[in-house]
């Protein structure tokens, strides 16, 4: 039987940063993948280029049931810590809206990084590892496909259950309940909405036509871009509402964030203008929906000029398209979901360590865990640090 002084199942973004660290303070470091290659998820992340942090990281962008447990990683392994492995390798990167860096090149550029201090580090790295089981008598106890192990730290960097193609699974939230720990329930996070009925009547028509606009969902409020599809809704700003969003509930969209649209349009009235109401709004919103809004909003005067429209039909109309009301019939689940929302209860581990407060030499790191980041990179900045944090100690 194989020993190594640290096993890590997983070889995402959290598993390969924990066993560099790991391995840096020469401990002995057996990884093991389930799937073919390492690091998947960040090769198929970003459109292929790995959104691969954010310079706004605080824990403000993160959700979980305790919203202070990420600080400590976090604050230990920085945004820029990251951006130095970046330089100290010479990839080239961009700085996308609201402080999201971006690859030039491809995300591949960070799996060869990651694969490379892996190396230096002398860590082992096996995948095709299926069938995996884990035990503990003294020592924890590693079977799999490629064979049987031991190891003092055992690290559960396994992921989630978003995007099942690329081999997510649930088996580090069954190991966390084989050893009594208690797991949140999981649900799928920065997802497209789909819709029903009328609605995706109308989200069909619209399909590829977006807008900026501000989505509150569960009394949160994100300003970025919305994308209608023909199953629903979509873009930056439906994927970060959807994990503040409960099924049953309603969003509100404001299609004219930070304009004040009557105060103009009255304007417009009072100097006689013979205009549409459609052709004012269009210069806010794209034409294809303003005319699919006036057919929501205000068929009553779709072809009325401005001066026959009472200036209180004018306030309602403007009202409807400061908060639309929309009620989702869903999510499309795990299948596109950026991120799985729950996890392994972070009030069982230790926020320094990522050790199981009840396990010595049981860690969870990144997705596993009940910590969840916003869209932009934050959730590849929470495996960074949470990677880095258990590897300073296993």
């Amino acid at each position: 039987m194989d020993h190594a002084d640290v096993i890590i199942i997983g070889a995402g973004a959290a598993g390969l940063m924990c066993a560099i660290a790991a391995g840096q303070r020469g401990r002995d470091v057996l990884v093991l993948e389930g799937s073919n290659k390492v690091g998947k998820k960040i090769l198929m992340s970003g459109g292929g280029r790995c959104n691969f942090t954010n310079t706004n990281t605080d824990d403000s962008h993160f959700i979980g049931s305790n919203p202070h447990f990420c600080k400590s990683a976090l604050s230990r392994y920085t945004q820029w810590d990251f951006v130095s492995l970046i330089e100290k390798y010479d990839i080239s990167y961009h700085e996308k809206a609201l402080g999201q860096l971006f690859c030039d090149k491809s995300s591949k550029d960070v799996v060869t990084l990651l694969r490379n201090e892996c190396d230096i580090a002398g860590v082992r790295i096996l995948t095709f590892c299926s069938d995996l089981a884990v035990s503990r008598n003294g020592a924890y106890s590693v079977s799999c496909s490629q064979g049987k192990f031991t190891c003092e730290s055992l690290v559960i960097a396994s992921g989630g259950l978003s995007i099942p193609k690329m081999g997510a699974s649930d088996f580090g939230y069954k190991i966390a309940q084989q050893f009594d720990l208690r797991v949140i329930e999981t649900r799928a996070g920065l997802v497209p909405f789909t819709v029903t009925g009328a609605l995706h009547q109308l989200c069909e028509r619209l399909s590829g036509v977006s807008c900026y606009a501000s989505v509150t969902a569960g009394g949160v409020s994100f300003l970025e871009d919305i994308l209608f599809t023909h199953r629903g809704l979509s873009g930056p700003a439906m994927l970060q509402a959807s994990s503040y969003w409960s099924p049953g509930e309603y969003i509100e969209i404001d299609l004219l964030p930070g304009t004040d649209a009557l105060a103009d349009i009255l304007a417009a009235k009072r100097e006689g203008s013979a205009s549409l109401l459609r052709s004012l709004i269009s210069q806010w919103l794209p034409k294809a929906l303003v005319l699919e809004l006036q057919q929501l909003f205000w068929p009553d005067c779709s072809e009325r000029p401005l001066g026959q429209i009472s200036d209180d039909r004018l306030r309602q109309i403007t009202a409807l398209l400061h908060c639309w009301s929309i009620k989702p019939a869903a999510t499309e689940g795990y299948r596109t979901a950026e991120v799985t929302l729950g996890g392994v209860d972070t009030d069982e581990l230790s926020s320094k360590t990522m050790e199981s407060r009840k396990h010595p030499g049981l860690f969870f790191i990144g997705e596993v865990v009940d910590v969840s980041g916003h869209l932009g990179g934050f959730n590849f900045q929470w495996a960074w640090a949470s990677g880095q944090a258990a590897g300073q100690v296993v």
